[in-house]
Order: C-alpha cells, then sequence, then structure tokens
C-alpha cells in the first residue's frame, strides 16, 4: 500500500506567507524619523509562527524610494539651435551595419574637412529642415546634401549632376527645374531643394522604405527596383543591405547615416558642431528694378561673395530682364537692402545690358559705350567670328576690376541663343609628294613632301616630258583620309 508522503516544506511557506501579511506591519515609520514625516514604505523583519530551528528567518531587506530626475523634452518650447530641432525630427530607422562604422571612422579622422561642410550648410539648412518639416518628412535629410555636394550649390559631377541635390539635366526639366544661358534652377537653393524633396516622396511612396527611396535616389528608381524584384524572386531579403547594387550606392545610405549618428551625439564622436541659431538665415525679396549681383550686395552691405552664395541659380553677373526676379538676402540685411533699393538709381548699376536695335553692330555698339570689342565679345562668350542681329542682349561689363574678378566664374563660355557662328573655313588642301630614293646600301626610302595646291608642279609636256631623265616618277596624289582603326 502507498501513502502519501507529506510535504514537509508546506508549514514553511504557509508561515512565511503569513508573517508577510499579517504577523509584522509591512508599512512601519522609523523611530528616528518626526511624527507625519512622509517616509519611504520599508520591509520589516518578520518573526516565524514556527519556531523551527531549520527555518531560519527570512533576511530583512529595506527598500527605499529612489528619486531618479529623468530629462525631458518639452516639445511645446521650440529649441534655440537648429541642430536639437533637427534631431527631435530624426525618424527613419536606423543602419547598423559595418560600413556605416567605416564611414563614421572616415568622417571623424577629417574633423577640418567635416566642419568646413557644417559651416557651409549653414545658410541653408534652416530652410532645408522648415521644408522638410512643412512636408511631415524625416529631418535627417537635411544631411543629404552633404553626401550628394558637400553643400556646394556649384558642384558639378561627371555626369553633368549639378547643385546641392546634385539633379542631371534630365531629371530636372522633369521637375520643372528651368536651365538655360541666364539661369539654372538645379543650382537655386529654393527651387532644387522643392524638386528634390518632392522626388523623394514620389520614390517613397513608390517603395514603401526610406533606404530604398534613398538608394533610388542615387541609383534610380527602375535598378532599385529591378534589384528588388531579383531578391524576391530568389526568396531573398528585399531591404537595402542585402541588395545587389553598384559600390557608390552601397556606401551611399550608410554615409547619410554615419552622419545622423555624429549629428546625433557629437561629444561621443569628439565632433565640435559650429552653432546654428534655429532662425531663417535668408529670405527672398521681389525687385522690378534691373539689378546686377554686385549692385544687390552694395545695397544689402554685404560682401559679394555672400550673395554668390546664396544666388547660385544665376548663370551671369546681372539678373535677366523681364518681370519680378527674386534674389535671396541674408535675412539680417533685408532691411537696408529694401531701404537702399528704393534710393538706388538703375543708372548708376556696375552691369547692365544691352539689347541691339536694327542696323548696329557689335563693334559700334562697344565704341559707344567705351569699351573694347574684342572685350565685349569675351564677356558674352561670343567668338570673333560670331554674328549677332537685332535684339541680341548684350552683357556691359563693370568698370571695377575687384567686381570683375569676384564675378568671374559667371562668366560664359559660349553665346546665348541668337548667335549665329558660321562654319569653320575648310583647311587648305595640299598634294603630298612622294619620292622614292635609295639609300646606302641599295635599301629603298619614301620622302613625303606637302605642297600647297597652287604651287603643285605642272607635269611635264612635250619636248620636256621626253628630256625628263629616267628615274622613278614622283607621285602627287591628294591626301587620303585616315581610314578606320582595324578591330581586332
Amino acid at each position: 500500500m502507498l501513502f502519501a508522503r507529506p510535504n514537509l516544506m508546506f508549514p514553511r511557506v504557509i508561515a512565511l506567507l503569513l508573517s508577510l501579511l499579517g504577523a509584522s506591519p509591512l508599512m512601519a515609520q522609523s523611530p528616528d524619523s518626526p511624527a507625519g514625516e512622509d517616509t519611504a514604505p520599508r520591509l520589516l523583519q518578520a518573526s516565524s509562527l514556527f519556531d523551527d530551528p531549520a527555518v531560519s528567518p527570512p533576511q530583512a531587506f529595506e527598500i527605499k524610494e529612489q528619486h531618479v530626475k529623468v530629462p525631458t523634452i518639452d516639445l511645446t518650447i521650440e529649441p534655440d539651435d537648429l541642430w536639437e530641432r533637427m534631431r527631435r525630427g530624426f525618424s527613419m530607422p536606423d543602419l547598423n551595419t559595418d560600413l556605416v562604422t567605416d564611414r563614421q571612422i572616415y568622417y571623424i579622422n577629417r574633423p577640418g574637412a567635416l566642419r568646413q561642410i557644417f559651416t557651409r550648410g549653414q545658410r541653408y539648412l534652416y530652410h532645408i529642415v522648415e521644408e522638410l518639416e512643412r512636408r511631415g518628412m524625416p529631418t535627417e535629410l537635411a544631411l543629404l546634401p552633404m553626401v550628394e555636394s558637400a553643400f556646394n550649390p556649384m558642384a558639378l559631377s561627371s555626369a553633368q549632376a549639378s547643385g546641392l541635390w546634385q539633379f542631371i539635366p534630365s531629371t530636372g526639366k522633369s521637375y520643372r527645374l528651368e536651365q538655360n544661358w541666364w539661369v539654372d534652377e538645379r543650382r537655386d537653393v529654393i527651387a532644387s531643394t522643392n524638386a528634390a524633396l518632392d522626388y523623394l516622396q514620389t520614390i517613397y511612396e513608390m517603395h514603401g522604405d526610406w533606404h530604398l527611396a534613398l538608394a533610388s535616389y542615387n541609383w534610380g528608381e527602375g535598378a532599385v527596383g529591378r534589384a528588388v524584384a531579383k531578391n524576391r524572386a530568389a526568396g531573398l531579403s528585399a531591404e537595402y543591405q542585402h541588395l545587389n547594387m553598384p559600390g557608390e550606392t552601397r556606401y551611399y545610405v550608410p554615409k547619410l547615416q554615419a552622419l545622423k549618428n555624429i549629428v546625433a551625439q557629437p561629444e561621443l564622436f569628439g565632433i565640435n558642431l559650429p552653432a546654428i541659431p534655429n532662425r531663417p538665415y535668408f529670405l527672398t525679396v521681389e525687385s522690378r528694378t534691373p539689378l546686377d549681383l554686385a549692385t544687390a550686395a552694395r545695397l544689402a552691405e554685404t560682401a559679394v561673395e555672400e550673395i554668390l552664395a546664396l544666388n547660385p541659380g544665376y548663370k551671369r553677373p546681372i539678373l535677366p530682364n523681364g518681370g519680378s526676379m527674386s534674389l535671396v538676402i541674408p535675412a539680417d540685411k533685408v532691411e537696408a537692402f529694401l531701404i537702399n533699393l528704393q534710393r538706388h538709381d538703375p543708372a548708376s548699376a556696375s552691369w547692365k545690358t544691352y539689347e541691339l536695335r536694327e542696323g548696329e553692330g557689335l563693334e559700334g555698339v562697344a565704341d559707344r559705350l567705351g569699351i573694347s570689342a574684342s572685350r565685349l565679345r569675351q564677356v558674352n562668350g561670343l567668338s570673333p567670328r560670331a554674328r549677332i542681329g537685332t535684339g541680341y542682349t548684350l552683357i556691359v561689363p563693370s568698370e571695377s576690376e575687384g567686381e570683375r574678378i569676384s564675378l568671374s566664374s559667371l562668366m560664359p563660355s559660349r553665346p546665348q541663343a541668337g548667335a549665329v557662328e558660321p562654319p569653320p573655313p575648310p583647311p587648305p588642301r595640299a598634294l603630298i609628294q612622294r619620292t622614292v630614293v635609295r639609300g646606302k646600301g641599295g635599301r629603298l626610302h619614301v620622302v613625303e613632301r606637302k605642297l600647297p595646291v597652287s604651287a603643285a608642279p605642272a607635269p611635264a609636256r612635250g619636248k620636256a616630258a621626253e628630256k625628263a631623265p629616267a628615274k622613278t616618277p614622283a607621285k602627287a596624289t591628294p591626301k587620303a583620309a585616315p581610314s578606320a582603326p582595324r578591330k581586332h
């Protein structure tokens, strides 16, 4: 017969529970505490109901309330620092790969270059962050121009991609960025930012993934779509880091993630970010008064280089005529600019334009304006043989040498539409005279000599031909075009 063995631990468990629940008070006031003081709860030692020497009384633990101050952020208060505002809007999934670590090491080993890029970007970052927040997009995208152009709006790649956001000509036209002899809106900070964010929104909606959207921005949405489809067909992950893609695209998102990590915790990487106030760096003003960039700088009481950095979309020293033109001015200089603009006499402008009237030519206009015709042609990108007619707009340069130097990058290398460049004259015809002579050792050599057509020797006739010495005749043949190289 089997008997159930009594569980010897059961009375001990009951005793412990009873001692905790009722035998002793759980809440006790310290004898050292003054009456009425709100003290923290403490667990006091309780005596066991069973006087069993085998059961040791439980250890006494005192639990005191910890007042740990947790840092908080009041999102209802705008930060004074633009970096902090940007950090609050970071919302893209983080990418944690070895390539991110590699790019972090690359950047922190070049603190001078990194600081220079951040400093250059302080002109444009407030506007970009403002636009991203207005659209509800992740604010780390404001760092993308660092990857694309190092915040240089004049950057031009070998594929002819231009501006902060590096638009190629065809994509720029697709997103309504005007490109002509006077302006290139791919370099315009406001227009290109608007186009870039439109494009990023489009490709994000296409893929539903920001990493794939960024890869599409670099590689093309079609190429990324095919790479994703290929991985899915093979049963592989379709996430960014698992796609088969070019090296530039493979490093593209890690570069942005590395910069995001540095901005998020600069002290961790030993980087001092330049202070950027959380307020507009520039404002846009409209003007119907003909202006050139040097005059605009004087009216704004600021350096020409600053005006050029804020208005990189203008390709010429003078703004094109025709209606109201937008000009970007430092925010703290707008008031001075508007006051000075009211007093400005357009006739005193440094650079001017002149439209040819019927019957006028460039040389006559140059004489009237007191400038050499060669200089006027050079400023307008016209060759000595180019012909221009009625209605053609000429740029008349400033007399100030300093302004000519500071605006030299805006001098055209080609004329605007309307200039007729006649085809170059054909090269003078020549005959090649080949003479076979016998050298030392009896070896034959061919000696060639070019002869102008007018000086080509006439063939001997009549008796002169009969008296000609019996030599190997010289062969005169027209110069033949070089044959195409043979393919092997």
